[in-house]
């Protein structure tokens, strides 16, 4: 059977991590950073949406900025065939 992982990339899933910079509640001035990675459908992203919503929601720290990258793993490989050898000295 395969990996929920790769079940997910089928599926469309990508790789998905958000940088999420928030302010401390007893301190305002100061920032915070805090990683989040999972896999979601990009360019909706459902999954790190359904985050935010909890954090706004049960979290103090309000939020600042969310940056984030994605990456879906599963692609056509790059392939560049070789017509030749080439010998070096």
């Amino acid at each position: 059977m395969a990996s929920t992982a790769f079940a997910k990339q089928l599926e469309g899933y990508g790789l998905t991590t958000a940088r999420i910079l928030y302010r401390l509640p007893d301190h305002p001035g100061i920032l915070q950073t805090y990683v989040w990675q999972d896999w979601d459908r990009a360019p909706t992203f459902p999954e790190l949406n359904d985050f935010l919503a909890f954090w706004r929601r049960e979290l103090d720290g309000p939020l600042h900025s969310v940056t984030v990258a994605h990456q879906g793993l599963i692609r056509p490989a790059e392939f560049k065939a070789v017509d030749g050898i080439v010998t070096l000295h």
